[in-house]
């Protein structure tokens, strides 16, 4: 059998798995976007699916052939080399100037739509403490970091539901953009801030590591967002868009680098250094592109993959309390981020129809949820049943977005064409798509 030859060298394995993964996901996103969702979803459950929650359930052993052991290294490198690309490009695609206008409803949301689901995931944090902490962990990392992951958005997934549904030029879209924005950069903050407390031997060390940030913050800003602005005007008139693509991707490298060293994840430094690099640049959007074109459809489904390895919904069916446990996160998740924006957005002048769509929107979690989840789960703040309960929550939080958009707002526009994505992963909020979106006045399908 071919995948057993393989099995004793990673390169030739590694040739079987990443078809399959691709292919594979390619196909679950093909197919639940015939049920209007977005493609995250899809990909989302393939990796499940092809964990041992599904395929090491019924059919165990290709299952340790097609992943054994040796290969999951590899794997779980290349999805990560892909998502330090996703958050590069979600940071290029974060464009505050979306604030203009709706500053004060955006500002309300989105801090509303964090305040609460802290508040709530850290009264829930308390009382799964005894039940789910890994042992040795204190209570304060614990419970930060489940609050902080009950306060995601996914900005690139939300982004691209509204280009689908064509809701990006209202003013329910322009407000859910600026609110994500926003979201988005505080909750990144804020992961670094529980990064830093839980990475730290001591209370000593914690205050260095988050020293340390503020310093990597006011150089990025200081001094490296002015030298790439000026490289970036000559390099529109001297430098082709190869050598572009390659000095934005070392420099999201050593970004990466530089906060992996001071005891922040590697993820917060290629995001950093994503939002530092000048956005009305064609030559960066071109290189942007190019990125986006392999790291998206290619190396993110094994990070989806990956994750799903890590799944076990075994876990949950052992036990029923396991599903109250699950009953209570997503009541948490969703009151906080739905019932938050929602009566936030009201308050601000919205009426409830818009203000419920905000709300339903800001709820959406998507990749950026799985990502904080790898990154707790990679530190030891949770084991692998509070893991799969909250891949489960961000799951059914993903897919709840477009079903009820089409209750408040009614059906979505028939897409101009039924076929298959080369690839689904290419659908799945395209940074990319997200980048053009917040630079043009016409929404871009993500190529």
């Amino acid at each position: 059998m071919v995948i057993a030859a393989a099995a004793s060298n990673p390169l030739s394995q590694l040739l079987i798995v990443v078809p399959v993964v691709i292919l594979a996901s390619g196909l679950g996103a093909w197919a639940v976007r015939r049920f209007g969702q977005p493609a995250v979803v899809g990909e989302i459950a393939v990796g499940i699916c092809l964990g041992p929650s599904l395929l090491g359930l019924v059919w165990p052993g290709l299952q340790h052939r097609l992943f054994p052991a040796d290969i999951l290294p590899f794997i779980g490198a290349l999805g990560d080399l892909g998502l330090l690309a996703f958050m590069f490009l979600v940071g290029l695609a974060l464009n505050l100037g979306l604030l203009r206008g709706h500053s004060r409803t955006a500002v309300a949301v989105s801090q509303m739509s964090i305040a609460l689901p802290l508040v709530l995931g850290s009264a829930l944090a308390l009382g799964m403490y005894g039940t789910f902490a890994p042992d040795g962990v204190d209570k304060l990392p614990f419970v930060l970091f489940i609050a902080v992951s009950m306060s995601i958005t996914a900005f690139p997934v939300l982004a691209r539901i509204l280009t689908e549904r064509d809701l990006y030029r209202t003013r329910t879209g322009a407000v859910a953009m600026a609110c994500a924005a926003v979201d988005d950069v505080t909750a990144w903050c804020l992961l670094a801030v529980v990064v830093a407390v839980t990475s730290s031997s001591s209370p000593m060390a914690a205050l260095v590591t988050v020293g340390l940030s503020v310093l990597y913050m006011l150089v990025m800003l200081y001094v490296v967002r002015p030298l790439l602005a000026r490289w970036v005007a000559r390099a529109e008139r001297k430098w082709s868009d190869s050598a572009v693509l390659v000095v934005l991707f070392t420099g999201l490298c050593l970004s990466a680098l530089a906060t992996e060293e001071i005891g922040v994840h590697a993820l917060f430094g290629a995001f950093v250094f994503g939002t530092m690099v000048p956005r009305d640049s064609p030559a960066v959007e071109r290189a942007a592109a190019r990125l986006q074109a392999v790291a998206v459809p290619i190396l993110l489904p094994l990070f989806f993959v990956s994750t799903g390895l890590k799944t076990d919904l075994a876990l949950l069916v052992r036990s029923g309390e396991q599903w109250l446990w699950v009953l209570a996160v997503m009541a948490v998740a969703v009151t906080g981020k739905w019932g938050g924006g929602s009566v936030a957005a009201r308050l601000s002048g919205q009426r409830w129809r818009e203000s419920l769509a905000i709300g339903a929107l800001m709820n959406c979690r998507g990749l950026t949820e799985l990502v904080v989840l790898n990154i707790g789960l990679s530190l030891g703040v949770i084991g692998t049943d509070l893991f799969t309960i909250l891949v489960v929550m961000a799951l059914v939080t993903t897919a709840m977005t477009s079903p009820l958009l089409t209750r408040i707002l009614g059906p979505q526009p028939r897409p101009e064409s039924d076929a298959p994505p080369a690839s689904g992963a290419e659908a799945l909020s395209g940074p990319d798509g997200a980048v053009r979106t917040a630079r043009s006045k016409e929404p871009a399908e993500t190529a």
